[in-house]
């Protein structure tokens, strides 16, 4: 099976990089040297704090910089509320979000210190960097300098996030879209080894699935259905408990074992089993597994800092908003 993009996407893929490439030349490291030189160790503080006290919070504010950047791209628009409650975070697919407390925290102590200089958007992006490094996982290169976006629309969240039911083909469209490369889809799925589902997400694979005669998805490894039976019963009351994507290894350690769940049939989503649904796919994901996590971290580096500069507002476009929840 091949994969074709089509000429929109290829269009799109081709803004995406241009676009990218003149953000890259006002986004620098030392953006705020002068101007709030305690700044991004501010932010480490509260996010270290934050993590320490509960580890779940590395994968909700890694989500959180994820679903911000692919929807207007990385300019805070996720944290906006909304009074009619028609904002991205409003969306079926950011209702469950989490780490809006830390990034106001954050937040307040710039203001503190830098009022009106540090932007919300960086927050954001340095925030995943320091959840992920806090719990042994990569620590990458975050460029600062993005600035605030002032609109946010539920509905584009609802149309622009990749699914959990989408295939192969769905999600490389998805990602280009944003240009982002099919191996950086795949290296950015990886994600899915630490943080939590609901239970209402898992159980109509291991209960209810269409032509089963036990229930559970055939495709799925028996071991796996049995755990997750078990940490998920088959009752209304259970349906919000929440679940470990990946519970091999206690679910909260960041590693290359998602890919390892994958090849095992031991996956919550559909979109996870997708990445080996062709040949392109299952070889990248077993060349992951076979080579040394090192080697993986290093791309998983490389696909955060391009995924950090998507579309990102810089020089005079947009705002630094004194508090992240509204616009000034």
């Amino acid at each position: 099976m091949t994969t074709r993009l089509s000429s929109s996407v290829l269009v799109f893929v081709g803004l995406a990089v241009l676009l990218a490439a003149v953000a890259d030349a006002q986004l620098s490291e030392s953006f705020y040297a002068r101007t709030c030189p305690g700044g991004v160790q501010a932010v480490a503080n509260v996010v270290n704090n934050a993590v320490r006290n509960d580890r779940r919070f590395a994968a909700g504010l890694l989500r959180l910089h994820f679903h911000d950047c692919f929807v207007r791209g990385c300019d805070a628009s996720v944290l906006l509320n909304s009074a009619s409650r028609n904002a991205e975070k409003d969306a079926p697919p950011n209702l469950t979000l989490q780490g809006f407390g830390i990034i106001d925290q954050a937040k307040a102590a710039l203001e503190r210190t830098c009022p009106g200089v540090f932007s919300c958007a960086d927050i954001l992006a340095l925030a995943a960097r320091d959840a992920i490094s806090f719990i042994g996982g990569p620590r990458w290169r975050v460029p600062l300098g993005r600035r605030d976006g002032s609109i946010s629309r539920a509905s584009e969240a609802s149309s622009q996030l990749p699914t959990v039911r989408m295939g192969f083909r769905a999600l490389v469209q998805n990602f280009a879209r944003k240009g982002l490369s099919e191996n950086d889809m795949i290296v950015l799925s990886g994600a899915h080894t630490i943080g939590l589902t609901h239970c209402r997400d898992v159980t109509p694979r291991i209960y209810n699935f269409p032509g089963s005669l036990d229930g559970a998805d055939p495709y799925l490894n028996r071991t796996y259905v049995t755990e997750k039976r078990r940490a998920c019963p088959n009752t209304r009351a259970a349906a919000g408990n929440f679940v470990n994507l990946d519970s091999s290894r206690g679910g909260q350690r960041f590693d290359k074992n998602y890919y390892e769940n994958v090849l095992n049939h031991k996956a919550v989503f559909n979109s996870d089993d997708a990445l080996i649904a062709v040949a392109r796919g299952l070889n990248q994901v077993r060349s992951i597994v076979r080579n040394p996590q090192s080697t993986y971290f290093s791309q998983f580096r490389a696909a955060m800092e391009k995924m950090g500069r998507i579309s990102v507002l810089t020089g005079s476009r947009g705002q630094i908003r004194r508090r992240c929840s509204r616009t000034n």
